[in-house]
């Protein structure tokens, strides 16, 4: 799943790059870290390995050979040496189990390796068919659950999420049928499975299944455990996503206090910066800067000051110190964290160097120093391979550039990286979502600003859809849309259409907002220009755009609507 969080399940976890097969250790067996995450490097794509399984085919027919090849592929990949020849052995491994023994668990382990070796070489589109025929080989229960939550992984890792939530949910199920509803090892999946639904920003079903976990981690686990505590940090993460601050808070606090018990001071200072999250949501700005420094002198102590971790810390307290107006005290601190990301320490990620750039970025646009905070987006996008786990992330910085671009008058600059973004959002599987609709609509913005009102009808047209299939036809980011899209239905002579939608959002606005609400001042007078227009013989004028185009869509205001949409990874 996409590392756009702080939480790690569980916090000890050992990233792992290749997955050998499960079934050795159960069908709750050693937790796996939600991948694909900017923390874990991806190996490149290289070329083909050529089919070697044709030297000597009758000796594949040897029973002791299939698990000589197996041990011989898992000790290559265990030694590093060469992949390639991993490759070679898991494959014909996987023919000597389906000649000598048939379907069954055998073949489904080999199988479960040879998927995880062309995950390794960047091959996911091979590893898919191979991970899905191992669930089909086998009744072995365990085994079929290490064939779903594999395949989970490579869609994520491709940067299908949708697909991959759907494979986590095939798995949870087995394993529920095998080992009952309140096993321990349900709990992880539990907790896997909602990490990956808060990345798809479905919070309700992620918030069931971090309450299913802390109920079945309470029952088995002692007070105050590890495993309670990471559980917090994800409700914490949920409920700070849906605005429920206290709750948050709540959540935070005992995590912090399971970690004080364990001894885990790293783990303490990284809830502090939640913490200081939290309190700045709440505009609780003093507890918010006692929270950050509490991490930071953590933090420089113990991982030293040219750490990512000291660097994020700075990027909070400037935000900060932005909010409250002390403009220099922001900049400065920003400064800090800049001369961290440009001389990394060893073992600092592209991914948290690019994470980074892009929150400096966001602060250096509330100062209006746009130039600066898109030198750095190029420079965060340049950092990111374009693989398909990082499209979703690049996407984000793509749009997030367009909207810059926009706010200074470059509409055909601003076009451009929407069209990008949108790209490669179709490419990951989030064409639905409400995070698109959102990027269509300011792509139909620059649209209208460059002339080309038929092709801005048709992305507001499609936004609107996605927008009321994931926000309702009531919520302001559809009635923005809903704004934008009449006044191209009267920009090209849709005179009614355009009628009917501003009668519509005026009736929303009055209901929401009342109507002494200056908005839905706004929009009568939109609405009553419109209607005298009408009434005219085709005098149409090309101001119709400028008046009726929804002023919080533009410029400045639009720049508030992204960040709302999580911007800041």
């Amino acid at each position: 799943m996409p590392g756009l969080f702080s939480v790690k399940t569980p916090s000890n976890a050992t990233p792992l790059r290749v997955l050998i097969a499960a079934t050795e250790n159960g069908a709750g067996g050693t937790r796996r870290p939600p991948s694909p995450s900017p923390s874990v490097s991806r190996t490149k794509p290289t070329k083909k390995t050529p089919d070697k399984s044709g030297i000597d085919e009758s000796s594949l027919e040897n029973p002791d050979l299939g698990p000589f090849l197996l041990k011989l592929a898992r000790d290559t990949i265990a030694s590093g040496d060469n992949p390639n020849k991993a490759l070679d052995y898991a494959i014909r491994a996987s023919k000597s189990f389906e000649r000598c023994s048939g379907p069954g668990l055998e073949l489904a382990m080999s199988l479960h390796v040879l998927a995880a070796i062309y995950s390794s070489l960047g091959r996911f589109e091979e590893a898919v068919p191979v991970l899905e025929r191992s669930i089909d080989v086998t009744d072995d229960a365990l085994a079929k659950f290490s064939g779903c939550m594999q395949l989970g992984d490579t869609y994520s890792m491709m940067g299908r999420l949708d697909r991959s939530i759907r494979c986590y949910e095939s798995g949870l199920r087995i394993q529920i049928e095998a080992l009952g509803d309140s096993d321990p090892r349900v709990a992880e999946t539990c907790r896997y499975l909602a990490e990956a639904h808060v990345q798809a920003m479905q919070l309700d079903e992620a918030e069931n299944l971090c309450k299913r976990t802390l109920e079945i981690h309470k029952e088995h686990s002692a007070p105050a455990s590890l495993e309670e505590a990471a559980d917090r940090r994800l409700m914490a993460l949920v409920c700070e996503a849906k605005g429920d601050y206290e709750s948050a808070l709540e959540h935070l606090v005992l995590s912090s206090m399971s970690m004080i018990a364990n001894g885990q001071e790293n783990e303490v200072a990284a809830i502090d910066v939640s913490i200081g999250n939290i309190y700045l949501s709440l505009g609780r700005f003093d507890e918010a800067i006692f929270a950050y420094q509490k991490a930071l002198t953590v933090f420089k102590s113990t991982k030293g000051e040219s750490h990512p971790s000291v660097a994020l810390v700075f990027i909070r307290l400037a935000d900060l110190y932005h909010k409250t107006g002390k403009l220099r005290e922001s900049k400065s601190y920003c400064e800090n964290a800049l001369r961290i990301y440009a001389k990394p320490v060893p073992g600092t990620t592209s991914e948290e160097i690019a994470s980074g750039l892009t929150e400096v970025s966001a602060i250096y646009e509330s100062l209006d120093e746009i130039e600066e905070a898109l030198r750095l987006l190029e420079k965060a996008v340049k950092l990111l391979e374009d693989t398909p786990g990082n499209r979703s992330t690049i996407a984000g910085i793509e749009a997030q550039m367009g909207v810059m671009f926009y706010m200074v008058g470059r509409y055909g600059d601003a076009r451009i990286s929407f069209e990008n973004a949108v790209a490669k959002l179709r490419a990951s599987g989030e064409s639905k979502s409400a995070f698109f609709g959102i990027v269509l609509n300011q792509m139909g913005l620059a649209s209208v600003q460059l002339y080309r009102i038929d092709e801005a009808m048709e992305l507001f047209e499609e936004a609107r859809k996605i927008l009321e299939q994931e926000c309702g036809p009531c919520h302001l980011e559809t009635l923005g849309v809903y704004s934008n899209l009449a006044a191209t239905y009267d920009a090209i002579g849709r005179v009614e259409d355009a009628i009917e939608i501003l009668e519509y959002i005026l009736k929303m606005r009055e209901e929401k907002l009342g109507t002494a609400n200056p908005d839905v001042d706004d929009e009568k007078k939109r609405l009553a220009e419109l209607l005298k227009e009408a009434g005219r013989t085709r005098n149409r004028k090309g101001k119709s755009l400028e008046k009726l185009l929804d002023a919080r869509s533009a410029k400045k205001e639009s720049a508030k609507r992204w960040s709302t949409f999580g911007f800041r990874t």
